[in-house]
């Protein structure tokens, strides 16, 4: 028998012993375990070996190791990221010198620029002729800027602009008046010290004109100060040429917005002090609280760098009995300084057919921070007495310059040091329902029944004086 007969029939061959092929299943798993441990491999490559500890059970030392090499790893990262930092910061500092040489060549030389590149600009000031007020407002009138003054009549509005424009004039600089009231005075503003024949005058037809000279007369650069006396009088031309009673709302309020916007820049960048005086109107169907607003808008009142309001406190009497009245007591508030600090208070004299007092402000000013002293009716300095009485001894201090000045010096000092508050020096009214300060911010009779006439007006009764004083 044949070896293939013992072996009976043939059931099994080669082909029977392989595997069979795989499935899309089993191909897909055996995939994702390839992606799996090429990840794996690609992190173990990125964090390094550690050392023989990292088949081991998790240590101290290995946790250790592992920080060290996160910490490592975010250190690189953040190299990176503070490079690409650095680069667009270089980036944008080339785009901003890019612009900068743009708007330069287009609208002029300085027109960007950085601050710290120019010297610091230190604000000048102008005298306003009384020590105390030039003091609450930081050193006087800033130049550049634009000033309003404002108050009731017969309160040294227009005594205060003299004196301003004769410190300029005696300091060397040019003066301009805008005599929109068409009442100036060149006796009285000779007498302030107003030096009137180098002082340029304009007396307007119309408000357009007024403002058109004042906007001009800054573009110029060679005037230092101008005033307008009065806002209340520039009056449009519309006003002017149509007929009296005609309704013009808002004419002027839109006039001045117009011209400030123009002013106000130019007068910056020319170093020219714009100082507006203002007059006082009621508003109808007050009540409670001020009634009084200030004529031609609401513009002035935000373009203004400086809002002075001034009133009269009380009448100065002349020596004797029945003495008449030689001057008034001026009481300064200011309302609003961008140069200083605001809600300052100053008094000082102004005395009819001389205008401010400025040897007689430094005397009271004196005597209120201690560099003067008085002991009864004598007043001494330095424990020398000087003389007998207020009136004998300011006239002695008067006649010797180099003590007046001084006395000037050292009360100024003391006044701008911080050591006395310039709002000290006001003395307080007497108490009273008249004759006393009110809500109106009235301190005399008259003026006090004034505003109760003009409430009354509104529906509220003369008879009901204590529920409005």
């Amino acid at each position: 028998m044949s070896l293939g007969a013992l072996r009976g029939p043939s059931c099994f061959s080669y082909s029977s012993c392989r595997a069979p092929p795989p499935s899309a299943h089993s191909m897909k798993a055996l995939s994702t375990m390839y992606r799996l441990r090429q990840s794996l491999c690609s992190t173990s490559s990125l964090m390094g070996p550690v050392s023989s500890l990292e088949g081991q059970a998790s240590t101290p030392a290995r946790s250790m190791a592992l920080r060290a090499r996160a910490k490592e790893a975010k250190e690189a990262k953040e190299g990176v990221a503070g490079t690409q930092n650095d680069a667009s910061a270089a980036q944008k500092a080339k785009a901003l010198e890019s612009v900068m040489k743009d708007v330069n060549s287009r609208f002029g030389k300085g027109s960007l620029m950085k601050m710290g590149s120019q010297p610091d600009k230190v604000v000048d000031y102008i005298s306003c002729g009384a020590l105390t007020l030039d003091v609450a407002l930081g050193g006087g009138f800033p130049k550049g800027r634009i000033v309003e003054v404002f108050g009731p009549e017969s309160s040294g509005k227009t005594t205060l602009a003299m004196n301003a424009i004769a410190a300029v004039q005696r300091d060397g600089g040019t003066a301009a008046l805008i005599d929109a009231e068409h009442a100036f005075d060149p006796v009285y503003s000779k007498r302030a010290g107003v030096d009137i024949d180098n002082m340029f005058m304009c007396q307007p037809d119309s408000g357009e004109m007024a403002l058109e000279v004042v906007d001009q007369l800054v573009r110029s650069s060679a005037v230092d100060i101008i005033v307008v006396d009065s806002v209340a009088a520039l009056v449009p031309r519309a006003e002017i040429e149509g007929e009296i009673g005609a309704v013009q709302v808002g004419a002027q309020a839109r006039l001045m917005s117009h011209a400030l916007r123009k002013i106000t820049a130019n007068a910056s960048k020319c170093n020219c002090t714009v100082l507006f005086l203002n007059q006082l109107r009621y508003k109808v169907g007050v009540i409670y609280g001020n009634p009084e607003i200030t004529s031609g808008g609401n513009a002035l009142k935000f373009y203004a760098s400086v809002r002075l309001e001034v009133r009269r406190k009380t009448t100065i009497k002349g020596p004797g009995t029945n003495a008449e009245d030689i001057g008034i007591r001026v009481k300064a508030k200011v309302l609003k300084n961008k140069c200083a600090a605001p809600y300052k208070m100053a008094e000082f004299d102004i005395m009819f057919g001389s205008g401010i007092s400025s040897e007689g402000c430094i005397f009271d000013a004196a005597e209120a921070v201690g560099i003067l002293s008085r002991k009864g009716s004598w007043y001494s300095y330095m424990d020398k007495n000087l003389a007998q009485g207020r009136e004998k001894t300011l006239a002695f201090v008067m006649e010797d310059k180099d003590l007046l000045k001084e006395i000037e010096n050292k009360t100024r000092a003391a006044l701008s040091s911080g050591t006395v508050d310039i709002n000290d020096l006001i003395k307080e009214p007497s108490e009273g329902p008249l004759g006393s300060e009110d809500e109106f911010g009235y301190t005399d009779d008259d003026d006090m029944e004034a505003s109760l006439t003009a409430v009354a007006g509104t529906g509220v009764p003369l008879a009901n004086k204590e529920a409005i004083a």
